[in-house]
């Protein structure tokens, strides 16, 4: 029987194919995967650059490209005919020597790119004085070691980054800018898909280095699991390496932070770790996160992550308000007032049910006997925004042991006056950092980062979190910035925007518009009557992500949003005001700006009538 790999763009593209081609295309798949009659057979591929290659037809016009290996089949692509066989001959494959993980090789456009690196070659080589074996030592191809030879200056290896494996360009870009071998190793060594690797790397073995790969590759065994694989998100399957490693590990002896910047998996992250102790834990697992909508979101998220029944009742998702009340509504017997007389304030509920939860749980603060806490894992999604007497709450709701606190986020998008650091509310958490975002195109990172102001924020462990070495994955469209004479004149582009995009084939879920007040926002929605699409304020747009985003009103006066005492008929504003508040305010508007920015995957559109925002780079 084979043993059936499936590629991350197998599923997208499967999907996209017209419906009786998708069906014929997946009957075949079960054919193949069962070795039955009528199923598809490898036929080679004249001229390919790897003789493991080989293509099956799956459908009528149209093939999947394998790279096989006695009984395992990696299924990269399915093509229309004459672009699954120039993909099969252009490509050849390998397991990168120094951390197992499978490479694919534009084989044919580096061919055309060397005898261009040979005529501009200089005299003296970017990486002449680094040894052959040290080259190697870093699981650079021997095949490509003559070609990297060539390179004269960093633009040459940013020009070969598109053809390259990520494995490959990592370490050359360290080197190349001037970094250090131990550098360029660590860069290498952060894509491992688990810690604690042992024994040598088999370079023929492709079933092991697709195992080390699942970013790259998910073995399907039956019929049940090909099909979850080819009906499921992407996200949903296929983890890079570094979340594969954090959301897998076997266990913690501490509390863990992850942080990472706008597109880099946090909350994917959060979801597979839950996802995971539910099924490997020891006991019940509470997912918090930051509101009600994302608390909805995340549990239809886990609904499709967490097939086992029993396993996904391991898992409740709410956020720190709701736990509180539902705390306090425990011990009292009934729902506390929220309005009205004799009605308590938030903090003064998670205040309540912090002394509640002591009480009920004999004061334990170790693992003597964690059954007394409500939960016995937490993963916390957003924790930028928790304040610290919801993590005093969220700190007493899990036993101190190992595996009890997951914290991801990231200071750079806090959207609310919430500064804290972990330790001083009893969590003394190890912090790990992601830095490739998966969403956002590297232009509109760019842009991103420059209005932010890539500025330190105070962080969630100790001193600041810088913005650096924050990187994206691809390559798309700059944002677009226009300026209107009149805010009528900018809501009628918005609304033709909105009708192209819609035009373009975008579905309506995946198109938000964001505005930074209500006022703006009903706006938005008036002009927009009869479109289903989302409109809400650029908070309201925290955790989530869209296809393509427009922001209005991004204009002087109205982001950042100007201090109560300098709206009309205010008292002018207070000289004494203290600058350092006013300064951190100034940030968190920034903050919001930039998570409202970065919830777009694709496109970014940006309006304003008048003078822009400050805030917006030149």
């Amino acid at each position: 029987m084979p043993r059936l790999a499936i590629g991350p763009e197998f599923p997208g593209e499967l999907n996209a194919l017209a419906q009786p081609v998708r069906r014929d295309a997946v009957v075949a798949l079960r054919r193949f995967l069962l070795n039955v009659a009528g199923a598809p057979h490898p036929e080679r591929v004249r001229g390919a650059r790897d003789p493991r290659v080989a293509t099956l037809r799956l459908a009528d016009g149209h093939r999947g490209v394998v790279v096989r290996q006695r009984d395992v089949y990696w299924l990269r692509r399915v093509l229309p005919d004459p672009e699954a066989w120039s993909y099969a001959r252009r490509h050849r494959y390998g397991v990168n020597s120094v951390i197992g993980v499978v490479e694919e090789w534009d084989a044919e456009a580096l061919e055309r790119v060397e005898p261009a690196l040979r005529r501009s070659a200089r005299a003296t080589r970017l990486f002449d004085a680094i040894c052959d074996g040290d080259l190697l030592g870093l699981g650079l191809d021997v095949q490509a070691l003559p070609l990297f030879r060539l390179v004269t200056t960093e633009a040459d290896v940013a020009a070969l980054e598109p053809l390259l494996p990520p494995t490959q360009y990592v370490p050359l870009a360290v080197l190349a800018r001037g970094g250090s071998l131990s550098e360029a190793w660590r860069e290498l060594d952060a894509w491992r898909a688990s810690d604690g690797e042992s024994g040598p790397i088999d370079p023929e073995n492709l079933y092991a280095a697709l195992r080390r790969s699942p970013d790259r590759a998910v073995f399907v065994p039956d019929k049940v699991t090909l099909d979850r694989v080819l009906n499921a998100p992407v996200w949903c399957t296929f983890l890079h390496p570094p979340q594969h490693r954090l959301a897998r590990a076997t266990r913690y002896e501490h509390p863990v932070l992850v942080v990472g910047g706008a597109g880099t998996g946090k909350t994917v992250l959060a979801l597979h770790r839950a996802a995971h102790l539910a099924t490997r834990g020891a006991g019940p697992v509470l997912l918090v996160t930051f509101s009600q909508s994302l608390v909805e979101e995340l549990s239809a998220k886990l609904d499709l992550l967490i097939e086992d029944g029993v396993a996904r009742k391991r898992v409740e998702v709410d956020n720190a308000e709701r736990l509180a009340v539902r705390i306090v509504a425990g011990a009292e017997g009934r729902r506390p007032a929220l309005v009205g007389p004799g009605a308590r304030s938030l903090a003064e509920l998670t205040d309540d049910a912090l002394r509640l939860l002591s009480l009920a749980t004999g004061g334990l603060l170790d693992d003597v006997d964690p059954g007394h806490k409500p939960y016995r894992h937490m993963v916390v999604d957003e924790a930028q925004d928790v304040s610290p007497a919801q993590w005093r709450l969220l700190r007493a709701t899990v036993p101190r042991a190992r595996d009890d606190l997951f914290i991801v986020g990231d200071p750079h998008q806090r959207v609310t006056d919430t500064r804290v650091t972990l330790r001083s509310v009893g969590i003394p958490a190890a912090q790990y950092t992601l830095n490739l975002s998966h969403r956002l195109p590297q232009e509109m990172l760019s842009f991103a980062v420059r209005l932010r102001g890539g500025g330190p924020s105070l962080g969630l462990v100790k001193g600041v979190t810088e913005m650096y070495d924050f990187t994206a994955t691809h390559n798309g469209r700059r944002p677009i910035v226009k300026a209107y004479d009149s805010p009528e004149a900018e809501l009628a582009g918005l609304r033709g925007t909105v009708d192209a995009w819609l035009a373009d084939g975008v579905p309506p879920g995946e198109i938000a518009v964001g505005a930074r007040n209500q006022r703006l926002v009903r706006d938005a929605k008036r002009v927009l009557d009869g479109l289903d699409v989302r409109a809400s304020t650029f908070q309201h747009l925290k955790g989530h992500e869209f296809e393509r985003v427009a922001l209005i009103g991004v204009a002087e006066g109205v982001v950042p949003a100007p201090p109560p005492e300098d709206q009309p008929g205010d008292p002018p504003e207070d000289p004494s005001e203290d600058p350092y508040a006013r300064a951190r305010a100034l940030q968190r508007e920034r903050s919001i700006l930039f998570v409202a920015c970065t919830r777009a995957r694709s496109m970014l559109y940006i309006s304003h009538s008048g003078r822009g925002s400050p805030f917006l780079p030149l």
